[in-house]
């Protein structure tokens, strides 16, 4: 069973990298019965969507 600092660890590489299946499924058990950690895969995902939509890409000339 991973705790939550491993957690919040693997919500974060996931972000830059693929997951392997079994961190997948790990992350996807303790997800399922934490809330608070439920609750930073949430707030992740609201801060990538809103940095997403600061980035633009430089401008050609």
């Amino acid at each position: 069973m991973l705790s939550c600092k491993d957690v919040s660890t693997l919500l974060s590489d996931r972000l830059d990298r693929k997951l392997s299946l079994r961190e997948r499924i790990s992350l996807r058990i303790h997800l399922a019965m934490c809330t608070g950690c439920s609750r930073v895969e949430r707030q992740l995902e609201f801060l990538r969507e809103a940095l997403s939509g600061l980035v633009k890409p430089p401008d050609r000339d």
